[in-house]
Formats: structure tokens, C-alpha cells, sequence
């Protein structure tokens, strides 16, 4: 067996409540496996596809838009990384509550660096990247009519 390491980490009552729920519903045993999973996802998705390949993406992020400077903040980035901006879209969710999904295109690189800094600009509750590469993806000719 591995050696294990102990580590500590805070975690908001509420979100730990509503983990806890949703482990019990998938039939962990424990914390330290359900977070063990997570983390092996999160490795294997990000080790799928090479660095310098040409990636599509979109960053899904959800966040309370009266949070001090915060939209100002994920529009800088933005517009500091416009080569590889394509599009965002931006919907209010309700008073507080807003969602903007962030349309990118470039090395998978640069895509995954924006992604992981607007992910984790302080105030986004929730967000996530979706990438995949063109030219991973197989071209078949279209059906002869």
C-alpha cells in the first residue's frame, strides 16, 4: 500500500454539508475517497491533451456579481488574454447571481492558464473548463447523395 498523507483543509459548513450528501448518494464510504476521486478527475482531465495542441474551450463561471471589483476583475483578464478570447456570454441568474460562460480558442497552454485564473479569482463560487482539441477529433467525408 501507498504511504499516506494526512492533510488539513477548510472547507464552508455548507459546502461540506452538501458534499456530504452527495457522497452519501454515490455510496462512499468516506470523505478521503470521495475527495481522492476528485482529485485523480481533475488530473486525468488536465493530462488528456497536450500542451501546445490547439484547443476550443468554454469557462463556465458562476458568481455574485456585488462582490467587491469582481466583474472588473474576470473583464481584465479578459481583455489581457484577447488573443484567445473568442466570445463570452453573460446572464443575470437572479439579484445577486450571475453567469458567464467565456468562449476560448488557442494552445491548450494558454487556455487551461485563463481558465484556472478566472476559475479561481476570489468571489467565483463555482466554475469550470471544457476543452477539446480539433485535431483530436477524426474527420470522416461526408455521405456520398
Amino acid at each position: 500500500m501507498a504511504d499516506l498523507s494526512r492533510i488539513g483543509v477548510s472547507i464552508d459548513s455548507e459546502l461540506l454539508h452538501r458534499f456530504d450528501s452527495f457522497i452519501a448518494d454515490k455510496g462512499y464510504d468516506n470523505r478521503s475517497e470521495a475527495f481522492r476521486d476528485l482529485i485523480r478527475d481533475r488530473l486525468v482531465g488536465s493530462a488528456v491533451i497536450p500542451s501546445n495542441a490547439l484547443v476550443v474551450g468554454t469557462v463556465t463561471l458562476i458568481y455574485d456579481h456585488h462582490t467587491r471589483l469582481l466583474p472588473e476583475k474576470l473583464t481584465d483578464l479578459q481583455h489581457e488574454n484577447h488573443a484567445i478570447v473568442i466570445s463570452t456570454l453573460h446572464a443575470h441568474l437572479d439579484h445577486e447571481s450571475c453567469l458567464e460562460v467565456v468562449v476560448l480558442r488557442g494552445k491548450s497552454r494558454d487556455v487551461q492558464k485563463l481558465a484556472d485564473r478566472l476559475i479561481s479569482t476570489k468571489g467565483v463560487q463555482h466554475g469550470r473548463l471544457v476543452m477539446s482539441s480539433p485535431e483530436t477529433v477524426s474527420h470522416h467525408p461526408p455521405p456520398h447523395r
